[in-house]
């Protein structure tokens, strides 16, 4: 299995496609893995290589003790691309993945080419919500959230479709410790008077009935502050490449692979 280690955790990662394409990096929401990015697989591979990874707390990766910041989970993007021979790279990011790419993009622009942010947001709700999942989890493992969680992933008509049921699988093996600490670190970002920074080329991606990240007051603000944003409106809930994969698919790949996108 591929792992890499940082300074200071081990993280899993999969790098697949031909040495000579450019690379796009993969990142996935809070609770999933790097599998949620399964349907995308085979039609980036004819465009690009691929590299996915599970962030730290999550799937395979290690558990490092203590809260996380957006900056560490930025930085392990960096560390492993590093290591990886991966100089310049798209990232494209759903949720808590969106959110680091907003720190890459801010804080790594010289490693950019193109910038895709899916169900995301500059600022995510606040301290208190946060604070009370925490305690939730805390307090009642994994399983105390599930539900709640997979009712924001997942609009009714798929919430017991396969790739549902995967996901779930998927949210109640993370670790607590893990997703606790990745909590902390959505909790306490707040991106919004950074995005007129944002110079990379960028595509935002919204859902019409996402409970967790709205449009309205989330991908909006993304839209409107980062330079020239392109945006692009999916049907259904928070998860919106497992609820639209094709569609989600072809604005990805459509908007990677415009000239200006990708060097």
């Amino acid at each position: 299995m591929p792992f890499l280690r940082t300074r200071d955790t081990r993280l899993f990662f999969r790098l697949e496609g031909k040495s000579d394409l450019p690379v796009v990096v993969l990142s996935h929401s809070l609770g999933c893995d790097l599998g949620m990015w399964d349907p995308q697989m085979a039609a980036l591979l004819e465009h690009f290589r691929v590299l996915r990874y599970d962030t730290r707390g999550h799937g395979a990766s290690d558990v490092p003790p203590g809260d996380y910041t957006i900056e560490m989970l930025g930085r392990d993007v960096l560390e492993l691309c590093a290591g990886a021979g991966v100089e310049r790279f798209a990232f494209c990011g759903i949720s808590m993945g969106g959110a680091v790419g907003q720190w890459l993009a801010i804080h790594a622009p010289e490693k950019l080419t193109a910038l895709v942010l899916a169900n995301t947001s500059p600022r995510f709700g606040t301290r208190e919500t946060w604070d009370a999942r925490i305690e939730a989890v805390r307090t009642g493992g994994i399983a105390a959230i599930a539900d709640a969680g997979m009712q924001r992933f997942f609009s009714q008509a798929n919430l017991h479709s396969a790739p549902a049921q995967t996901i779930r699988r998927v949210l109640l093996g993370t670790d607590p410790m893990g997703y606790e600490a990745c909590c902390v670190a959505l909790r306490d970002l707040d991106f919004t008077e950074s995005l007129a920074r944002i110079k990379t080329p960028t595509l935002v991606i919204g859902s019409d009935h996402d409970p967790s990240t709205p449009w309205e007051g989330n991908g909006s603000i993304l839209a409107s502050k980062i330079p020239n944003a392109d945006s692009a409106m999916l049907a259904g809930a928070h998860l919106s490449n497992l609820e639209q994969p094709s569609s989600f698919t072809t604005a990805e790949i459509q908007f990677l692979t415009k000239p200006a996108s990708v060097c």
